[in-house]
């Protein structure tokens, strides 16, 4: 089994975060450092199971201008590195290889390639497929979290260590998604946080449209981080590939 970050060496990076947009979710910003900046970036992931090729997400699709750098602006994703289809092919796959897809949310950096995977089953929470006005049934997988998941109430088992799990807040059906491999969790968690630094300081961003549930699931991902060795894979900032390069596990 591999895990990959869909990168080369991204889709975006060289970006930054101030701590206002990254921090400021609950407090308001102004209790924070506009200041104050971190790093952006922009990478997916891919798990090859070995039978099958799964995605936890994908960029946004081919040709897409991302928002121009800012002097003083909250975020900038990053220079274009490359398309994300662009990225997937320089690993050496094709997209019919693609079983499954796990959307962690609706947004349109995790959603905007869905198209360029044909043969791919979709999992994706039923609030955010029906704000997509993804059809019913055919490859749209709405999950149904029949199951408990360590310290997540509801979750559905996709594979062999391979769990979905419901975890509302940033978006009505916002998930995550946690593989268990080699005595190590692999979470990747979308957008819980944009920066491991927010993880750290356990702060929600500015973006969010439930924020109790967004508290509830922070809180959830920080316990388990305590009481499982954890590598936490973010999609907004470089620490995403690097944890998952070095293999590094999270310490709060």
């Amino acid at each position: 089994m591999e895990i990959k970050a869909i990168k080369a060496v991204c889709m975006y990076d060289h970006g930054f975060m101030n701590q206002q947009f990254a921090f400021g979710g609950e407090e308001g910003k102004e209790m924070f450092d506009e200041q104050i900046i971190y790093r952006s970036s922009l990478q997916n992931f891919l798990i090859d199971m070995g039978d099958e090729v799964i995605l936890v997400d994908t960029g946004f699709q081919n040709d897409f201008a991302a928002p121009a750098k800012k002097l003083g602006g909250p975020l900038y994703m990053g220079d274009k590195v490359n398309d994300y289809m662009k990225s997937f092919t320089e690993l050496g796959y094709k997209p019919e290889q693609v079983t499954k897809i796990l959307i962690t949310h609706k947004h349109p950096d995790h959603t905007g390639a869905l198209q360029y995977f044909p043969n791919a089953k979709v999992y994706i929470s039923p609030e955010d497929a029906d704000a997509m006005k993804l059809p019913e049934g055919g490859n749209i997988i709405r999950a149904e979290y029949k199951e408990s998941y360590k310290n997540f109430p509801r979750a559905e088992k996709i594979a062999d260590g391979l769990w979905f799990i419901e975890a509302k807040g940033h978006t009505k059906g916002n998930s995550i998604v946690i593989l268990e491999h080699d005595d190590l969790y692999y979470m990747f968690h979308g957008d819980v946080t944009y920066c491991d630094a927010a993880l750290k300081a356990n702060k929600l961003s500015i973006i969010f449209e439930y924020v109790a549930a967004a508290r509830e699931t922070l809180d959830r991902v920080r316990q388990f981080i305590k009481d499982n060795p954890t590598v936490y894979l973010s999609t907004h900032c470089p620490e995403g590939y690097e944890n998952l390069e070095m293999k590094r596990v999270m310490k709060l």
